[in-house]
Formats: C-alpha cells, structure tokens, sequence
C-alpha cells in the first residue's frame, strides 16, 4: 500500500512491517482465505467421507516433511498479529470479536503449538502414507482428512462426528495404525493452521481499518477547522489509493456518518468510485460485518476444538477405530 510520508507513514510502519515481511500481503491471504467449506451435517460428513477415501491417491515414495514447516509458519503468524491487536488495544482502538477471542485465548495457542512441535518430532510424518494429488499433495493423507473435518465443521469437533467420519472412510479405505495415533496431532494442526487464517484476514483487516481511522480524523478536522481545504484532503486521499476493500470503507463511514452536511462529499466520492466496480457502501458495509460475524464463530469453534483435543482419551478412540484390534478381539 503506497501512502505520503509524514503521519500517516508513522501510523502505518510498525502496523505494515508484520504483514510485508516474506512478501506477506492482501493477496496472500486471499488466497488462503479461512478453512470454511460448505457445512455438512453427521450424515454428510460421512457420505463425505466414503467419496473422499476414494478420492485418495497414495504415493509410491516418500516425501520431504513438510508439517514442521507449515506449523512454524502459522505460529509466526500468530504471534504477529496478537502484537499488532495488543498494540490496537493499548491504543485503545476497539478489536473485532474475532480479535477478542485471539487475544483472550493465545496463552491457549501458544500451549498447543508447543505441544503439536513436541509430537510432531523432525521426520515423524515420514512414515505415514503421503497424497499423490490434490490440494494436499505431498500431505500425510490423515492430515487432508483433518482439514476436511475442520472446513466442512467450520472448524468444530466432536467425538461422535470424529468417529463417524473415520468409520465411514474405513469402509472405503483402512488407514494404518500409525495414522490413527497421528489424527490428533493432525487435527491439531489443521485448527491451527485454520486460526492462522483467520489471524491473517484480522490483521490485513486491522491495517485497512486503521488507515481508514487516520482519514477520516484529518478529513473531520479539516471539516471543522478549515472547510476550504477539505477537497483537497480529499484528492490527497485518492491520490493515495486507499484500497476500496469492506474493512476501509465500513470503518470510513462509521467514522464519517452524521458528522455534519460538508462530509456528504467524501461518502459522494466514496460511493461513486464503488460503483464503478458494482459496489455500494451499504454492500460492503454488509459484508464486513458478515465477515466480523463467520470469523468469529470459525475462532471460537477452532479454539474450543484445541481444548476438546486437550481432554481426549485418544488410547481408546485408537482402539475403536483400528481394524487390526477389531479383528484381534473378534479372534
């Protein structure tokens, strides 16, 4: 994003410095947007599950690990946008919910990413079976079964789905005994990874709603101390090319609505540059706070699922699900 030096540059450098390091960018994260696939019920999971096991195809040899890589990442991640929201709150700026429940819950975070580096040693998903093709390819096919449980639950997990899931996936397709132990840590990483999502589209959302509050302060002030200038703040503002995204323009027109007639001209300008690409104000208005709204549930759902993670007794689910001791008690 290309501002003018001076305040606004000051407001902006410690906020952009977490998000441009390794190129880490607006398009990054809307490319890798939050694990939120279409919501399945039971028996959809598991009809899910039988088409999905057919789908799997086993590569013959084995793969770099990948996981510990991914893992680091998202923690990185993490770690960088809570400093940026305790840097909001300290301002006292208000944090969406979504942001809340981040800050209220890191300490939580930070456990089970200590946890997932303590089970997840250097090479350990070597020797489970990796994914030949498909978004997950190079994956341990337990973990793109994670993932799918996470983004068709929109990032919940229960035992009684779990179990579901697995039985209908082994009706198609054994997994090992190895993979059945690995499903926690699995299942772990991929709520993980569906937080750093989140976390991501947080902060992006955090520094378009931050540079939308600087406008609008020099736009009221200017406004109120120096109406003649007040198109020219304006043309400094396009100049600037403030990115037209729902965040920017939400948090522009909370800041600007009812402030008095002399500010019409800016939500004019506002709502005719949106036009020309099919927007209106009140669209994206909407969408931002539908956004604030899924992002939340997805944080909260993911957060209660590491806690459910915490408290299992993975022995006897492991026990249940293998074919190997079902056919041992069976003899």
């Amino acid at each position: 994003m290309k501002v003018k030096s001076g305040p606004l540059g000051e407001l902006l450098s410690p906020l952009r410095q977490y998000f441009q390091k390794d190129s880490f960018s607006r398009k990054d994260v809307n490319e890798k947007p939050p694990l939120r696939s279409r919501l399945f019920s039971i028996e959809q999971m598991e009809q899910h599950a039988g088409q999905l096991a057919h789908s799997h195809q086993l590569s013959p040899g084995f793969a770099p690990e990948r996981l510990l890589k991914r893992l680091a990442e998202n923690e990185e991640i993490l770690f960088r946008v809570t400093t940026l929201l305790q840097a909001t709150v300290r301002k006292k700026t208000p944090v969406m919910p979504a942001g809340e429940w981040l800050l209220d819950n890191f300490y939580l975070i930070e456990e089970q990413i200590r946890t997932g580096k303590r089970y997840l040693p250097k090479g350990y998903s070597k020797g489970l079976p990796k994914l030949r093709s498909g978004p997950s390819a190079g994956f341990p096919r337990v973990y793109d079964i994670a993932i799918q449980i996470i983004s068709h639950s929109d990032g919940h997990v229960d035992m009684q789905g779990l179990r579901r899931f697995i039985e209908a996936y082994q009706k198609v397709r054994h997994l090992t005994l190895g993979e059945l132990w690995a499903i926690p840590i699995m299942l772990r990483l991929s709520l993980l990874e569906n937080l750093r999502r989140v976390a991501a589209r947080i902060g992006i959302d955090r520094i378009d709603a931050d540079l939308a509050h600087h406008w609008a302060d020099l736009i009221i002030e200017t406004a109120e101390k120096n109406p003649k200038n007040l198109v020219l703040v304006i043309a400094d503002m396009a100049r600037s090319g403030p990115p037209m995204v729902s965040a920017f323009v939400a948090e522009l027109t909370r800041k600007l609505q009812w402030k008095g007639p002399n500010l019409t001209l800016v939500l004019s300008w506002i709502e005719q540059h949106l036009s020309e690409a099919g927007f209106t104000i009140n669209s994206l208005v909407l969408a931002e706070n539908q956004k604030q709204a899924a992002d939340q549930v997805s944080m909260s759902n993911s957060i209660n699922s590491l806690r459910f993670l915490s408290k299992m007794d993975w022995r006897e689910f492991v026990e249940t699900m293998s074919m190997v001791e079902q056919t041992l008690r069976e003899d």
